[in-house]
């Protein structure tokens, strides 16, 4: 497939000192689309990304993908910091829970996943570095948030999903909260660092659990955002862990 890019330069870009593995998603969470790449290619705003994807499925290039964009800020992901070095930065327009969230035009969602697509051709970004911006930064960020149809993206092939059976989410046992300390919280806290989060094993469920558990749920439990890991919550986190093992797994055989 060959995609038909509009060029917006952006001065806001350095050297990459590593190949890039890794596909972050944002939102712009501004007003309008012509604001944001305004703002991304403001040379006083040190920010940018490689793409914005427009709410009519244009897509702006604004950085070559062998440059570092500055886009994921202060950010983590299964034991690294700092991803804007490995990472691509994807900018998808909608005014974001600041400024009237809303869903995503199906030729917006048609134009990332064509995008995402189209720079797997060209990298080896593995499905469980397919990940949002609220994913690598779980206490400053909500975006793209949980409007975004991750679902749909994994179903052309990009990104992880899992929806567990009913007597899977049962045989989890009951909620787990605020506050809450044990065993089923340090094994939660270990899934979620193991899955890529940067969350430290501390065994009591405190405020930076609780916001974690609710990125989690932006991105894979979109119906159920409140921090709270429920049977549902832990059990779709068990099948990723899996699906992303059997991946790394294939990965290495290949």
């Amino acid at each position: 497939m060959s995609l038909t890019f509009i060029d917006r330069p952006t001065p806001n870009f350095d050297t990459r000192h590593a190949l890039p593995d890794m596909i972050v998603l944002h939102y712009t969470g501004m007003q309008s689309g012509e604001a944001a790449i305004e703002r991304l290619c403001d040379p006083q705003a040190k920010v940018s990304a490689h793409y914005v994807v427009e709410e009519d499925g244009r897509i702006f290039r604004l950085a070559p993908e062998e440059r570092r964009c500055w886009h994921a800020g202060v950010s983590h992901w299964r034991g690294q910091d700092q991803l804007n070095g490995v990472s691509i930065g994807i900018e998808i327009v909608n005014p974001g829970h600041e400024w009237g969230y809303r869903a995503f035009p199906e030729p917006q969602v048609q134009a990332v996943i064509d995008l995402v697509g189209d720079i797997r051709t060209r990298w080896t970004v593995p499905n469980d570095r397919i990940i949002g911006h609220s994913d690598v930064a779980p206490d400053r960020k909500e975006d793209p948030g949980e409007l975004f149809p991750w679902k749909q993206l994994a179903e052309a092939g990009h990104g992880l999903w899992f929806e567990p059976a009913m007597e899977r989410i049962a045989a989890l046992g009951p909620p787990i909260g605020l506050g809450e300390e044990g065993l089923g919280v340090v094994v939660l806290q270990a899934g979620l660092k193991r899955l890529g989060y940067g969350l430290e094993q501390t065994g009591i469920y405190d405020e930076a659990t609780k916001l974690t558990v609710t990125a989690f749920q932006r991105h894979w439990r979109q119906d159920n955002i409140d921090g709270i890991a429920d049977g549902e919550t832990r059990a779709r986190l068990v099948g990723l862990l899996q699906l992303a093992s059997a991946e790394s797994v294939t990965g290495v055989l290949d």
